[in-house]
């Protein structure tokens, strides 16, 4: 990473970490929802920009950790935070592996759908049976802690945990993707036959990115569940795997930064386009100006919002590399 990339990637973590100081209890619960989902978002990207595979399944990984966080966690006493997020994390890396053994024995469309019918699978055993409450959901009545350090339970204490998280994802998975193990994903994504060719065994590093993906993004529920108090099984719905996929689309497949990026502006939109006080009645349709506002994103900036510096200084260079027009004109 250039050191332009750091500072920017170092400014805007240092913004989040002084927002508290001027957010209100709405903006604090927000930007705490947004960073989850950043974190969730930068799971997928290792998949889709990393490895080359696009999973309609996240969601699953992400509902996972969420319930283990809520059905571990004991009703008459706080569990600590030092067995319970590992919990987590393991059960929706456990289900990923299952998942991605499977899956990845098949390419392209067939493995978007492979994983679509596995995260169709986990939403219905949690919404057709009791073992997650049924439609209901379920409440997580006591919240982590770690002794007197730790109580999860407090607003500050959640957004500055999700941050100390989101700072610990984005690094380990920018040392990952910069490893050697990451050179080889990279590899996969632009040519697995190819690798295969050099005596590169592709499968175990694409399930071991898989694993990790799902470990992600389970760490995610469980933030979740945390910041709710309450789980359902809306969490692992296609409807939020095909959201995580806008987001890195929108924020520029390829980058960790833009799966940052994306997750905020898709939130932000979200929220902008559900004010009543902007758009009155016509709130109660922001999907459509949501949607809208995607495709025409999509269509002026196929790089997402991350490349759009880039877009600017070519046109401006462009301009300074014109040469002056020769006019004959007749007086």
């Amino acid at each position: 990473m250039s050191k332009s990339k750091l500072f920017s990637v170092v400014l805007a973590f240092g913004a989040l970490g002084l927002y508290p100081l001027v957010a209100g209890d709405y903006g604090l619960d927000l930007v705490t929802k947004i960073m989850i989902y950043a974190i969730l978002a930068l799971s997928l990207e290792l998949l889709v920009g990393g490895t080359g595979l696009v999973c309609f399944g996240q969601a699953a990984f992400f509902g996972i950790g969420a319930y283990a966080a809520v059905m571990l966690s004991p009703q008459d006493t706080s569990p600590s935070v030092l067995w319970l997020l590992p919990a987590c994390m393991i059960a929706a890396a456990v289900y990923a592996l299952v998942v991605g053994a499977l899956s990845l024995r098949t390419k392209g469309v067939y493995f978007i759908m492979v994983t679509l019918a596995f995260a169709q699978m986990a939403y219905f055993v949690v919404h057709d049976t009791p073992i997650g409450g049924g439609t209901d959901g379920i409440y997580l009545y006591m919240t982590p802690v770690l002794g007197s350090v730790l109580d999860l339970g407090q607003s500050m204490t959640q957004y500055v945990f999700t941050l100390a998280c989101l700072i610990a994802v984005f690094a380990f998975l920018g040392q990952l993707l910069r490893s050697r193990f990451g050179r080889a994903l990279a590899g996969i994504r632009v040519n697995e036959q190819r690798m295969r060719a050099t005596g590169f065994t592709t499968y175990p590093y694409k399930l071991a990115a898989f694993v990790i993906s799902g470990a992600i993004a389970g760490l995610a529920g469980f933030l979740f569940a945390i910041k709710d108090g309450y789980v359902n099984p809306e969490m692992l719905s296609w409807h939020l795997s095909g959201a995580l996929l806008i987001m890195i689309i929108l924020g520029g497949i390829g980058h960790l930064r833009g799966a940052l990026i994306g997750a905020f502006a898709f939130v932000l939109l979200q929220e902008f386009f559900k004010s009543d006080a902007v758009f009155g009645a016509f709130a109660k349709h922001w999907h459509l100006g949501l949607g809208l506002t995607i495709i025409i994103s999509v269509a002026l900036l196929p790089r997402g919002l991350i490349g759009v510096p880039d877009q600017i200084r070519q046109r401006l260079a462009g301009r300074g590399n014109r040469q002056p027009e020769v006019r004959n004109d007749v007086a």
